[in-house]
């Protein structure tokens, strides 16, 4: 009974078993067995009260018949004690052992891997995240949907899914005509060769400022857009560059943040898909003709029983409906998911519905299998005056400069903090603070609240940021760099049973980091873990500050290095999955 998720079976079934030997009704009788406040133990079955209310019996009595044929149970005799508080509810305390024994049984992130790894077991995940325009800069709106996105993705694989990261990118539609009559025109090929994203956007500004002045110019734009969307083979050539140049200008921001995807399956991929979506939807009758245009409505909805999905627009025209709806055809039947997760902002919420809506039923109506559909939201990143950040001149901050700021803001931080270190490992470890504080202030809000963005707090080494929990795993490194030959060597045979306070909770707080994973995953929401490895710092720096580690008594010292070393382990594994580096010093 070694695994968290097996504890937790466990003591559910074993409930069950005690309640049939006591004679309770199992008809009546559920467990109701659950984590518990540390003050009263680790794990509290409460089922023993609404059973003897249903009954008008005493509660005590039928919790104490639950005791006796629990304590009769040798594997939870050997693991835990028992006790009774209030009208009925039974406290199980695991005994010190037990936290030993599972510290040294997952004594690696490959068995914490294998504790998680069933909870995703055979599936098939395909995530799309991030999904900026192409010929244009990302700004700082985009960072969320690229942090959650991939921390999900590493999550998911921790817990033993096959995942796909697909960047889906606007590549196709209206825009073009504009960038490609100013591309012709206006291009600077010094500029473009220097920065390509910057370049193709100014050209898309000035075309959509000349388009709006002069209606020949946008006359010409539409000519531009009728070529592309004809294929002529020069359109297409300019296209393929443009988004080539896009994807590499977007790559150097993936790279400095630590991600890579597996496909950019754009807009553009589903263009030639979209006739077999108006097809299916009209002969399934899901699908039909209002004002000149194609549509669905859900009768069954509040809202979207008037509200049209349009599939397709009155002008014989896709749009993002038709194409999210081949996507989503195409993720089921040639990548195979079991699962689809898009992550975007919150102001797509009705659309994401009605995709999943509209799927649901075509996929009932044509036998195909259905994957889960999540839509991963979030919301906004704001100043002090509860607006969209933006830069001084009112435009959406780059995100390319939000990093580089982070960066040196980071470097004098790390500088003032440690002024003796070497410039290349000073440069090194502020580029990693910048990066992981702007991820974590990210991550550590729940995902569906806006939040204020504030450089002070990000980059701070007090609270729930990410300099904090760094310098939380960088000191215990430092712990191990002090040892003397043979400290470190077969802890977990030398190590004596945990005895100070500090050291019980430390060793709880580091068995509940599987739980807290899977928390993290059934909700999709990274905060949970966040606050998790915040309140496992908080707990190593009270065991840390009460618990001298280096002492003469080597059963003592050998299980605090124990701790020491599982605190680490959980640290780094959690950052990890968050999409943060750990350093050896800060």
């Amino acid at each position: 009974m070694q695994d968290w998720f097996d504890v937790a079976s466990k003591i559910e079934s074993s409930a069950n078993a005690a309640a049939n030997a006591a004679g309770l009704d199992s008809s009546l009788f559920s467990p109701d067995a659950r984590p518990a406040d540390p003050r009263f133990g680790d794990f509290q079955i409460n089922g023993a009260l609404p059973y003897a209310k249903r009954l008008k019996i005493n509660p005590r009595e039928v919790a104490q018949s639950l005791v006796d044929a629990l304590e009769a149970d040798p594997e939870i005799a050997s693991v835990a004690t028992l006790s009774i508080a209030g009208p009925g509810f039974i406290n199980v305390a695991f005994k010190p052992e037990f936290y030993l024994n599972w510290l040294s049984t997952f004594a690696t992130e490959e068995a914490l891997n294998g504790s998680a790894a069933r909870l995703y077991a055979d599936e098939r995940v395909v995530v799309d995240y991030g999904s900026p325009n192409t010929a244009k800069q990302m700004h700082v709106g985009h960072i969320r949907s690229i942090v959650i996105g991939e921390a999900i993705c590493r999550l998911l694989e921790f817990c033993g899914a096959e995942v796909t990261r697909d960047n889906h990118i606007g590549d196709w539609g209206t825009p073009y005509g504009k960038l490609f009559y100013a591309y012709k025109r206006h291009l600077d090929e010094a500029a473009l060769k220097e920065d390509p994203l910057g370049e193709l956007e100014r050209l898309y500004k000035l075309g959509s400022a000349l388009a709006s002045e002069d209606d020949a110019v946008l006359e010409e734009c539409r000519e531009e857009l009728v070529k592309l969307q004809a294929e002529d083979p020069d359109s297409i050539a300019l296209w393929e560059r443009v988004n080539q140049l896009s994807i590499d200008g977007l790559k150097e921001v993936y790279d400095q943040l630590d991600v890579t995807y597996d496909c950019y399956l754009g807009e553009s991929f589903y263009r030639d898909r979209v006739e077999q979506v108006y097809d299916e939807l009209a002969k399934a009758g899901l699908a039909e003709e209002s004002k000149g245009a194609l549509v669905v409505f859900h009768p069954e909805h509040k809202r979207y029983k008037e509200q049209p999905f349009i599939i397709r627009k009155s002008d014989g025209a896709s749009n993002y409906a038709t194409t999210d709806l081949a996507t989503m055809l195409y993720r089921a039947e040639e990548l195979k998911a079991t699962r689809i997760v898009i992550v975007t902002d919150d102001r797509q919420k009705d659309h994401f519905e009605q995709l999943d809506l509209t799927t649901a039923k075509w996929f009932e109506k044509t036998g195909r299998q259905r994957p889960i559909f999540s839509h991963v939201m979030f919301g906004k990143i704001t100043g002090d005056d509860g607006k969209p950040i933006k830069s001084r001149s009112g435009d959406p901050i780059r995100l390319k400069d939000l990093i580089a700021e982070a960066i040196e803001r980071a470097d004098a931080v790390v500088q003032e903090k440690n002024p003796d270190l070497p410039e290349d490992e000073r440069a090194s470890i502020a580029q990693t603070v910048g990066i992981s504080a702007i991820k974590y202030a990210d991550l550590s809000p729940n995902r569906t609240s806006d939040y204020v963005f504030s450089w002070d707090k990000l980059l701070s080494f007090e609270g729930n940021t990410a300099p904090y929990l760094l310098y939380a795993a960088a000191r215990i490194q430092s712990i191990f760099r002090k040892l003397e030959d043979g400290d470190d060597a077969n802890l977990e045979e030398r190590a004596s049973v945990f005895e100070t306070d500090e050291e019980r909770a430390l060793a709880r707080k580091i068995v509940e980091f599987v739980g807290a994973v899977q928390t993290t995953i059934d909700t999709l929401r990274p905060h949970m873990l966040c606050n998790y490895l915040h309140e496992l710092a908080g707990s190593f720096s009270a065991f840390y500050s009460a618990n001298k580690v280096i002492v003469e008594d080597d059963g003592a010292k050998a299980r605090r290095l124990v701790l020491c070393r599982r605190t680490l382990l959980a640290l780094k594994t959690g950052l990890s999955l968050l999409g943060i580096r750990t350093l050896e010093r800060m």
